[in-house]
């Protein structure tokens, strides 16, 4: 792969970082930024795009930041080993695409029956999650900061109606991450696709089944036109985190400044990606609910304990072979316990009662 330079050629990093913020002789520093979202999907891709404006704005028009989506440069699962290579300086993707290099790269993106939203950011912020995922990254020279989570997301969308375990049986899906593990131990056969070729396959009868992300990129996908049957909840993701990753060595020969600023542009891409997500799918999925052609189902308890047990089995399996994925397992879960007893106390009965008190409102006023 050839190594595109992160400089101009006369840009010098050390000079450039002397120099005063609007110096007139601040050489150009040119980035391509590439992603494992094809352009359609405005969250993902966008969330790349927010935070290449944002890079630019504050840099006051030094750095022009190009980004990529999937297939452009490199194709969708090979953005770490990109960054990682030195052959670009910046990724957007999703860390658990990583989870054959080490199944711990699974913690940063989504874990089944795993930590919420609010949770896996309490996580990494105030927790040890950031520590943690520095460990890992930095085996393959890299740094990675949130780059967005989509919050919960939907069960999947299938051909046939999952009523019992044995539903699953044979089924041919695509679904990533540990989940996809989880659920090649009910008898799915999981395939990897990046989200552009999953329409494709489906509407070839390729795949029986896909995990995306929820109804609003599913919709722009187009999942709703080549399958029937979208399941809730999300049992393997109940919020999912993406990165911005950075190659090390790279990073260090940017300005002092931007390599100050890039910490809080990630966060403020982090949060722009997320409270979009939390707007834009409940609109999207009243449109699926209204659509004749969509039937929407929740996985019965029986299946949804399989997929636990499952989940558990995984959970046991890598602990025994990765010590490091042990550690912050037992980290994570513990932080997980803490925050799902305040959980419990505060806002869980809060959502309980204001959930069914509109439920008994909305009665009454059908009555």
């Amino acid at each position: 792969m050839k190594r595109r330079h992160l400089l101009s050629a006369a840009a010098a990093a050390p000079l450039a970082a002397s120099l005063p913020l609007r110096a007139a002789s601040r050489p150009a520093i040119r980035l391509d930024l590439i992603t494992a979202w094809p352009a359609a999907l405005d969250n993902l891709f966008g969330t790349a795009q927010y935070f290449a404006r944002r890079l630019e704005a504050v840099s006051e028009g030094q750095v022009q930041c190009r980004v990529h989506p999937a297939g452009a440069r490199v194709g969708a699962l090979e953005v770490y080993d990109a960054i990682a290579s030195g052959a670009y300086a910046i990724g957007h993707t999703a860390p658990y695409y990583q989870i054959g290099k080490s199944p711990a790269h699974g913690f940063f993106t989504a874990l089944p029956f795993g930590l919420g939203l609010h949770q896996q950011n309490a996580w990494m912020r105030y927790g040890n999650g950031q520590a943690f995922w520095d460990l890992l990254n930095a085996r393959d020279g890299l740094v990675a900061y949130p780059g967005g989570n989509t919050g919960p997301q939907t069960g999947g969308w299938f051909n046939r109606e999952i009523e019992r375990t044995s539903d699953l049986r044979g089924l041919r899906m695509r679904f990533p991450g540990h989940g996809g593990r989880v659920m090649a131990r009910t008898g799915v056969t999981i395939q990897q696709l990046p989200a552009g070729e999953v329409y494709t396959a489906m509407s070839r009868g390729l795949l029986d089944a896909a995990e995306w992300v929820g109804p609003h990129d599913d919709r722009i996908l187009g999942m709703h036109r080549v399958s029937r049957y979208l399941y809730l909840p999300s049992w393997a993701e109940p919020s999912a985190m993406l990165g911005f990753y950075f190659n090390r060595r790279l990073l260090r020969e940017l300005p002092h400044f931007l390599q100050a600023a890039i910490p809080a542009l990630c966060c403020e891409a982090d949060a722009w990606m997320t409270a979009r997500y939390q707007a834009l799918n409940p609109p999207a999925l009243q449109a699926l609910q209204d659509d004749p052609d969509v039937s929407i189902r929740r996985f019965p308890e029986s299946v949804l304990d399989a997929f636990a047990d499952a989940a558990a089995t995984v959970h046991a399996e890598d602990s025994k072979r990765s010590a490091l994925y042990r550690e912050i397992h037992a980290d994570w879960q513990a932080f997980g316990e803490r925050m799902d007893h305040w959980d419990r106390e505060t806002r869980i009965p809060y959502d309980r009662y204001r959930l069914q008190r509109a439920s008994r409102l909305d009665a009454s006023d059908a009555g």
